[in-house]
């Protein structure tokens, strides 16, 4: 027979209760957000949900970038609520900054802001050689660079290499931004060239001018390295 002592446990020392309480959930704190809702609005990643007791809709650079900042938020009665008016701001934004691009007054091209290139690159992917040859013409100013310069810094064998990557590195900004390249061309230049810049005057027996980078670019690669 079970023997029994004064505080509930048998003569081996167990008890008879511990089996059989239940341990407490420790309790989810209040502004734990609830599951997050993924979506997406033109070129940008929509993370939806209810943070202390609000709906709220946030923007964010679309993946693989490793950038987490918030390009713009918005809150609303109920979550569908948030997200229309999340993209509502989304959409004002993109049309402000299409009327406060600079036109140069030289090419005609229209130029996009400081910001909008510093998204732009931050979202759009650049082989080692593109980043040096943009950092080699940011760093030469407002006089440029020849091509066989520009070839030279990035490491192409080829004018005509360094000539196809930087078009193709205007084309993904204008694609990323959402600018007509064809647009910012003319003569026998190719339609991404514009986007980035555009050709001094030429000098001595140059058949071209030095590959120049619009100023707003230039700040970016700059800051950036």
């Amino acid at each position: 027979m079970t023997r029994f002592n004064t505080d509930g446990q048998t003569a081996t020392g167990r008890s008879l209760f511990k089996d059989k309480t239940k341990k407490k959930q420790a309790a989810r704190p209040a502004d734990t957000p609830a599951a997050v809702q993924l979506g997406e609005h033109g070129r940008y990643q929509i993370k939806s949900g209810r943070l202390s007791g609000e709906y709220i809709a946030r923007a964010f650079p679309k993946p693989p970038t490793n950038a987490r900042r918030i390009i713009a938020e918005a809150t609303g009665a109920t979550e569908e609520a948030a997200i229309a008016a999340l993209h509502d701001v989304i959409d004002a934004r993109e049309a402000q900054r299409i009327v406060d691009r600079r036109v140069d007054e030289g090419t005609g091209f229209t130029v996009p802001s400081v910001d909008e290139y510093r998204e732009a690159l931050g979202q759009i992917s650049l082989s080692r050689p593109q980043h040096a040859m943009l950092t080699a013409l940011a760093l030469a100013g407002d006089d440029g660079l020849t091509d066989s310069q520009m070839a030279r810094a990035a490491g192409y064998k080829t004018k005509s290499s360094a000539n196809r990557a930087f078009e193709a590195t205007g084309l993904l900004i204008a694609e990323y931004l959402s600018i007509d390249a064809a647009t910012q061309a003319h003569g026998d230049e190719a339609p991404g060239a514009g986007i980035l810049g555009f050709r001094t005057g030429p000098q001595g027996d140059q058949t071209l001018g030095n590959r120049t980078l619009h100023p707003e670019l230039r700040e970016v690669l700059k800051a950036i390295g």
